[in-house]
């Protein structure tokens, strides 16, 4: 499995998991987080490989699709970069103001 891929699919999970059914969340949960085979995914539900796959499929593509709409990965990126620097900046500029330093602390709670 690619890492990109995998590490894309987390993101768009961490996102969009609570759009999805309880079935695809479990099966993507097990499938690139924990890092199951299709087997033991589906020795664990009780289905076939096949029913896995399928069906991992077709989250992705939904996860996709909600990322085209939605973009709240993409836009969460933008802000994380443009408040690095921000923070770089800050720290380079203006080292002792506790203030704006706070501000930052408070920007950054809202992404976590």
């Amino acid at each position: 499995m690619e890492l990109e891929k995998t590490n894309d699919m987390n993101t768009l999970f961490e996102f969009y998991n609570i759009l999805l059914t309880k079935k695809q969340r479990g099966y993507l949960s097990l499938y690139y987080g924990d890092d199951y085979s299709l087997g033991e995914i589906a020795d664990e539900f009780g289905v076939s490989r096949q029913a896995i796959y399928d069906n991992i499929k077709r989250t992705e593509k939904i996860l996709l699709d909600y990322e085209e709409k939605l973009q709240m990965a993409k836009n969460f990126r933008l802000r994380q970069d443009i408040l690095d620097q921000i923070k770089e900046y800050v720290s380079e500029e203006y080292p002792d103001d506790q203030k704006l330093l706070e501000m930052i602390l408070k920007v950054e709670k809202y992404d976590e």
